[in-house]
């Protein structure tokens, strides 16, 4: 697996605005994500616009904010301004097929990073995190946390992400061991931090005594800390995260939360890339598996001081 440091990200950005007088030889790479005002989607953004410009290509980064009309419509553009190839975190497992068939179909290679979509044989490469392992070994964590006998609260993403689902049953192969382990609330707050605020709000009133939480993403949670921290709970209830956002990393440090899993998005963000810019130059894939997972990591207040950058841990 591709290692990523600090310094060869840094170097990745900085070596961007040098390759703008280049007149970008290799021509245009279009790169697609979710939303950038998650640091998630942003970081997976500008690694790999960074990486793209590294490597001599013109790159813009879009978003469709999980709209699927509005990724279809981008697909067009990247077609219409003849992108070499497209880096697409799709909108939709299902939805998001017609996307890329209309892009492959136009001669446009796609890798796809961070979500997969429900057919194989369209995209040149899937770059994924682990959700499965990362899933268990936030579980682990928790459950080491929250000791055998617990109510418990768990937040769940967007239905139309295949993560959310095999996060939440990864969650479930572990907690599901422990009896005395009871969930007293399931919310889907579709990754967002406010809908993680607002659901906290509602589940304190309902289901008072609960003392854990464990969130299928970052933003989630932190919505979930801020609104225990104003009802006087936080105290008392244990939090885990999943994705390893700057953010979260602040609040393990301030006590806030318990933990979080850590996405390689920045690994696999510059990985397709560096596979995208290889089958434009040799037309055939770098990786023969199209699916490709990158192990997850914890982060915990005993290793915290180890995070270098933006979703990326030091040796």
């Amino acid at each position: 697996m591709l290692k990523i440091t600090k310094r060869s990200l840094l170097a990745a950005v900085a070596a961007a605005p040098l390759m703008a007088g280049a007149g970008w030889a290799e021509g245009l790479m279009s790169i697609i994500v979710t939303d950038p005002a998650n640091p998630y989607w942003f970081t997976e953004g500008e690694v790999a616009k960074a990486t793209a410009e590294e490597l001599g290509y013109e790159a813009n980064v879009s978003a469709h904010k999980g709209d699927t009309n509005a990724e279809s419509n981008l697909i067009d553009a990247a077609i219409t301004n003849g992108a070499k190839a497209i880096i697409l975190d799709p909108a939709n497992a299902d939805g998001s097929v017609g996307a890329v068939k209309k892009a492959v179909d136009a001669g446009i290679p796609v890798f796809l990073v961070n979500a997969e979509i429900n057919e194989a044989g369209l995209a040149t490469a899937q770059l994924v995190s682990n959700n499965a392992q990362g899933a268990a070994l936030g579980a682990v964590q928790w459950v080491e946390l929250v000791g055998d006998e617990a109510k418990y609260v768990e937040f769940f993403g967007n239905p139309a992400d295949n993560n959310a689902a095999t996060r939440s049953n990864g969650y479930e192969t572990v907690i599901s061991q422990y009896p005395g382990l009871e969930k007293v609330a399931e919310e889907v707050a579709n990754w967002d931090r406010t809908q993680g605020y607002n659901k906290m709000q509602s589940i304190i009133q309902a289901n008072p005594d609960f003392t854990a939480v464990i969130s299928g993403n970052d933003e989630m949670a932190l919505g979930a800390i801020a609104a225990l921290k104003e009802a006087g709970k936080l105290e008392n209830v244990i939090v885990g995260g999943f994705d390893g956002s700057p953010d979260a990393v602040e609040a393990i440090k301030a006590g806030e939360m318990a933990y979080s899993v850590l996405q390689p998005v920045a690994v696999f963000s510059e990985e397709a890339v560096r596979q995208a810019d290889y089958y434009v130059k040799n037309g055939e894939p770098m990786v023969a598996e199209e699916k490709q997972l990158f192990d997850c990591s914890l982060i915990t207040p005993d290793n915290v001081d180890k995070y270098s950058a933006p979703f990326v841990m030091s040796e």
